[in-house]
């Protein structure tokens, strides 16, 4: 099964109304630093989850290179949501000057 994909260059700096950008990462890589908006909820977490995926919306799905989020994308599309993997993750999301915001206080946001 292909899973749908886009490069991070084409996903709206700003999100439009209905899109939300669906970072599955692990606690420990969302706080070290993340997109601006983002919805966390850690794939190992996503299945006890699904009640807080915003009804009516289109994901894009982003960890840290792209095979979490390509994983989630097609689980998530196969159960009712529309879902588009980002291919290269947050590594090229942050390479690419797209902004970062962390959680850890006085340290620079970085993706680990």
């Amino acid at each position: 099964m292909t899973v749908p994909s886009v490069e991070v260059s084409e996903v709206p700096a700003e999100l439009p109304e209905g899109k939300v950008l669906l970072d599955v990462r692990e606690a420990d890589e969302w706080q070290a630093g993340h997109a601006p908006g983002a919805l966390h909820i850690p794939m190992s977490e996503l299945a006890g989850r699904l009640e807080e995926l915003p009804g009516d919306s289109e994901f894009y799905v982003v960890c840290r290179a792209g095979g979490r989020s390509a994983r989630v994308t097609q689980y998530l599309n196969a159960n009712g949501w529309e879902a588009t993997n980002v291919d290269g993750g947050m590594q090229v999301w942050a390479a690419s000057g797209r902004p970062l915001v962390g959680e850890v206080d006085g340290a620079e946001p970085e993706v680990i």
